[in-house]
């Protein structure tokens, strides 16, 4: 049966296919993400990874992890050397392919688990991953070698963990994903505000724990020496960085507005899940939703976090949100070269991913209720079947 044009599905046709129109129009007059992957530069191109075996590299020779040849300073902490340190056993570039690799098959497998736990039909979770493989936010993290896909994993089994009542589980991976990038913290504020005491406990147990065998490994200097990076470190005013603070630094405003107001942000966010508590399961979009307003508050928010995201776009399909997944799901396809001040559409002095930022958490947190008993077996999988393309 054909589906029926509503507005809704009309208005969300013309925006894919506006997306797209773009994406293949700056694909020939920008430069294209992919193209520079297969490029050997390690100190221009691929910098981050550079950053990333750098410090591995000084680990494994016992040198300080943060005082490094790298172009730029490592922000991670040092549990994220610790997971890195196989790596230097290779040579730069080498290490890089790999590791570009292992990034794209955990995307892949955590989508692909992703559309299997919600029984997604077949043909919508290839074209959705499909989606993603030609994101830029993936792009970017590809080309710099960037460290997402392993958060991206770590907070796919969480979240499994929670759709299977196993929210013990679930808050120690989390914490292990704060560990490694403690800006994604407010996860660890959902079982908090929804007074689930023994995931809040376990959460903050297993964050501290895996924290400090990072610094155990890497040395006590390398705990004090990354609390002073994270402190000092300015707020880019680069066009990639999709955070508040980051946008009102590009409008040349202080950056101390634009934390205020992502404080604002989250606090409201957590203050509604508290209110809506027994409506809401930490199995659908609600870790996705708050992460999103987290990043909002976060000094450095870098377009391609919104890869982290991408698994409530999926649970979308199964709410009757289908035209709209698609639509978030084709706004990521735009290249980053769109977001340049200069470039023709370009929003708010190239904040176009802010724009889409703010876009992804006013949908997941307007489509994380679930109605009846809170619960998703609520969702079965007739519905999901037949709301995929709705």
């Amino acid at each position: 049966m054909p589906l029926a044009l509503t507005p809704g599905r009309i208005a969300a046709a013309v925006l894919v296919a506006a997306s797209l129109a773009a994406t293949v129009w700056l694909s020939f007059t920008h430069d294209v993400l992919p193209s520079m992957i297969p490029n050997t530069d390690m100190h221009e191109l691929h910098v981050d990874f550079d950053t990333f075996w750098q410090s591995a590299v000084a680990l494994t020779h016992g040198a300080d992890i943060y005082d490094t040849p790298a172009k730029l300073t490592n922000l991670n902490p040092p549990l994220m050397t610790v997971l890195l340190a196989p790596f230097a056993l290779l040579d730069a570039l080498v290490a890089y392919r790999v590791w570009v690799v292992l990034a794209a098959l955990l995307v892949i497998g955590s989508l692909l688990l992703v559309g299997r736990e919600l029984r997604l039909r077949p043909a919508v979770t290839v074209l959705a991953v499909l989606a993603v493989l030609a994101s830029s936010p993936l792009h970017g993290t590809l080309v710099l070698g960037q460290i997402y896909p392993v958060l991206l994993a770590g907070i796919v089994a969480g979240w499994l963990a929670e759709r299977h009542d196993r929210p013990v589980l679930a808050a120690v991976l989390y914490g292990v994903v704060v560990a490694l990038k403690p800006s994604l913290a407010p996860l660890l504020l959902i079982p908090a505000v929804q007074r689930r005491w023994a995931p809040l406990r376990a959460g903050i147990a297993s964050a501290a724990v895996a924290t400090l065998a990072g610094v155990a490994v890497c040395g006590p200097r390398s705990g004090l020496d990354w609390v002073g990076i994270a402190l000092h470190e300015p707020v880019p005013d680069t066009v990639d960085n999709a955070s508040l603070p980051g946008l009102f630094v590009r409008e040349g405003l202080p950056a101390t507005i634009g934390t205020v107001l992502g404080l604002v942000v989250l606090a409201g966010t957590l203050a509604w899940v508290a209110r809506h508590r027994d409506r809401l399961h930490p199995g659908g979009t609600l870790p996705f939703a708050v992460l999103a307003a987290g990043l909002l508050l976060s000094p450095i928010a870098w377009h391609n976090y919104l890869l982290l995201l991408f698994p409530g776009v999926f649970v979308l399909c199964t709410r009757g949100w289908g035209a709209g997944a698609a639509v978030m799901l084709a706004v990521a396809v735009l290249p980053v070269s769109w977001n340049a001040p200069d470039a023709p559409g370009s929003l708010i002095d190239g904040s176009t991913y802010f724009l889409i930022l703010v876009a992804y958490w006013v949908v997941l947190v307007r489509a994380a209720p679930l109605t009846g008993p809170s619960s998703v077996a609520a969702e079965e999988p007739e519905t999901a079947g037949a709301t995929a393309d709705g």
